[in-house]
């Protein structure tokens, strides 16, 4: 059964939701960041870019220290107030013909640790120390984990009921994303929903492996200093985004390489073909169809690699995920990438238009092969968490993408 529990979130005011929230901090440009920063005084991206009000660059403590000192500010202006009742948060994205409703709720570190909230991605240790030292610090989390379950028709029965009510936010954003967000105190309604996640058995983090690793790794800290520890202080649960499988959008990441480890063009094409039947595509942009499948842009022409199944020899559920017969077969024996996520040779790219953007890269010769796989989809990412496996980095981007600042969980 999956534990869920209501609380009582830090929320922008009404009049300022849409100044307040913001994409995370990543996805700003450096000229975009500093316009906001500059001209936005409601902007989210003042508290976690404490510096700027005394045009100082700060990091680590001292930073840390003044995320917690920005958020107060918000407080006492009343920028953000604190709900009274605990509640549920359902929240709706909607760009066109395309939505996203889930809602927030606080999640169990213990389910976490007894792997009912199941994991696909390696944590880096160094992270997690850093980001739950800054969850100590702040005493605030901003950015939910995102995690799905199971498609559930009591779950979706009740929330649909909800999404019937006008909203307490309806905002749009620059990006032409329109926000909906009701909140969800009724007993009775919150009774309903945590009965019905009784049903379900497991949630599967897809975005988030370090801020839920960091917030478990904040609880053990707590538990050891706390000699009247309970279970029930905030600190045993962290905020997350609940969503069902059936709404997440998973999109691939392209691979591309900046040398061919000394083989020529032609020595690489003989070597791909162990494992491969390759077709020669010319100069039309081709992209794979299927699993096992791949498209390969080398020297102003794509080729098309079908992987010889007879050849390849499949164990378990990570064997047959694309990002890792790739590993397998291409950018470790052949191209000498062993380390995925340190490996400063190989890079990765994503995007609606992200093959023309690897071919335009590598015809600039930044790069000299790039590699272009089919989504995974939700099955295989299941599949790896329940055999407790771990994908190689970067093999999904997923969406919905969540603004940051529109429900905190207080720590």
């Amino acid at each position: 059964m999956a534990v869920i529990k209501p609380f009582k979130a830090i929320r922008p005011a009404k009049d300022k939701v849409s100044l307040v929230t913001s994409r995370s901090y990543q996805e700003y440009s450096k000229r975009e960041l500093n316009a906001v920063l500059e001209f936005n005084p409601f902007s989210f991206l003042h508290i976690i870019n404490p510096g700027y009000k005394y045009a100082k660059n700060v990091s680590g403590e001292e930073r840390f220290k003044l995320v917690h000192n920005r958020y107060l500010e918000f407080l006492e202006d009343h920028v953000f107030s604190k709900d009274e009742s605990d509640s549920f948060y359902l929240y709706q994205m909607e760009k066109g013909s395309r939505s996203f409703t889930g809602f927030f709720c606080a999640t169990s570190v213990k389910e976490y640790q007894d792997d009912l909230i199941k994991k696909h991605e390696d944590t880096i240790e160094l992270r997690e120390e850093l980001f739950a030292h800054y969850l100590d610090t702040v005493k605030f989390n901003a950015e939910p984990v995102l995690m799905t379950y199971a498609d559930n028709a009591s779950v979706a029965s009740i929330l649909e009921k909800v999404t019937a009510s006008t909203p307490e936010y309806l905002f749009t954003t620059r990006d032409k994303i329109t926000h909906r967000l009701w909140t969800i105190s009724n007993e009775k309604t919150i009774g309903q929903i945590q009965k019905a996640f009784t049903k379900i058995d497991a949630l599967y983090i897809a975005d988030g492996h370090h801020r839920s690793a960091s917030s478990n790794l904040l609880a053990k800290n707590a538990i050891e200093k706390n000699v009247s520890h309970e279970g029930t202080e905030p600190y045993n649960y962290f905020m997350s985004y609940l969503i069902p499988e059936s709404e997440i959008r998973i999109y691939e990441f392209n691979r591309m390489i900046k040398d061919l480890n000394g083989l020529t063009k032609e020595e690489l094409l003989i070597k791909l073909d162990e494992f491969y039947r390759i077709e020669n595509k010319g100069t039309t942009l081709y992209k794979p169809t299927k699993k096992h499948h791949f498209s390969m842009y080398l020297d102003g022409e794509f080729y098309s690699l079908y992987l010889r199944k007879k050849v390849f020899k499949f164990s378990d559920a990570l064997s047959h995920l694309d990002t890792q017969i790739l590993y397998q077969t291409i950018l470790d024996p052949i191209l000498g990438i062993k380390d995925l996520r340190k490996d400063k040779r190989i890079h990765y790219g994503y995007g609606k238009h992200n093959v023309i953007k690897m071919k335009d890269q590598i015809d600039a010769g930044k790069f000299a092969v790039g590699f272009s796989l089919v989504p995974i989809v939700i099955d295989e990412i299941k599949a790896i968490a329940d055999a407790g496996l771990v994908m190689p980095p970067k093999s999904t981007y997923i969406e919905p993408k969540l603004r940051s600042g529109l429900a905190i969980y207080e720590l």
